[in-house]
């Protein structure tokens, strides 16, 4: 059974990325938010792999609930958090 992801955020993050292939952290355990560090071993959560076809700015996801991942889709809004 898979662990639960862990909210690194309540808000997007927006990073100018490079081109390539990224790992997105799905789990929220990773010290690099938003990209996966493997730190979701043994969680049984898996890192989501995106590709970058050139430099520019996304908006990634920190809540782990949208569902366009590794992207903001606004589920963030939408959570209720403890304070």
């Amino acid at each position: 059974m898979s662990e639960k992801p862990i909210p690194s955020g309540t808000k997007s993050m927006a990073l100018e990325v490079e081109a390539g292939t990224h790992w997105w952290c799905s789990c929220g355990r990773s010290s690099n938010q938003p990209f996966c560090d493997g730190s979701h071993k043994g969680t049984g959560l898996q890192a989501f792999k995106f590709e970058v076809p050139e430099k520019k700015t996304l908006y990634f996801c920190l809540c782990k609930a949208t569902k366009n991942p590794p992207f903001c889709d606004g589920s963030h809004k939408s959570l209720v958090t403890e304070d």
